[in-house]
């Protein structure tokens, strides 16, 4: 999922690290930290019992082949060395994103969600609903929920449709 979230979505370097947003009652339980953190200024290493730890092979591998190797059950958020710059989610704070993950987490068990700004590389953070049109219609994104809107690609008119794939050179 890091993959393809950094290639299809945000058009950048495939290696490039995503953050957990997790539930505050969940937090002991997927990283060994015991401190809120609801703006992603604290990194933890994912708990011991969710990492999978690396083969004697996998761990002589370097660069992006050492990437490509699930290291924990929540892959897309576990950085290279089994750490992840959390998010913390309350839902006194945050109600409507509480409200998201713990219906994801009642689905799958998992009560984590992938989070990144919402730009693509080289561009602004979004910050109007008409920031965040275009860039939907700039990636690779299915669906955009605004609000109470919920707009599918396929639905939409394509020749709206934006390439941000060549426009900024990789950092």
């Amino acid at each position: 999922m890091q993959k393809e979230l950094n290639l299809k979505v945000k058009f950048r370097e495939s290696f490039r690290p995503f953050a957990p947003s997790i539930l505050i009652e969940h937090l002991t339980s997927w990283f060994n930290l015991k401190t809120d953190s609801p703006y992603m200024l604290l990194v933890s290493d994912v708990h011991d019992d969710k990492q999978i730890p690396m083969s004697s092979q996998e761990q002589k591998l370097f660069g992006i082949e050492k990437l490509n190797i699930v290291k924990s059950e929540v892959p897309a958020i576990t950085h290279v060395d089994y750490s992840a710059r959390v998010q913390t989610v309350h839902k006194e704070t945050n109600r409507k994103y509480h409200q998201l993950i713990d219906k994801f987490y009642e689905f799958t068990g998992c009560p984590i969600l992938v989070n990144t700004s919402f730009n693509v590389r080289g561009e602004p953070i979004v910050c109007t609903p008409e920031d965040a049109f275009h860039c939907f219609m700039g990636t690779n994104l299915d669906v955009l929920v605004c609000g109470n809107q919920i707009l599918y690609k396929h639905e939409q008119n394509q020749s709206l449709a934006q390439d941000y794939t060549n426009k900024y050179q990789l950092d």
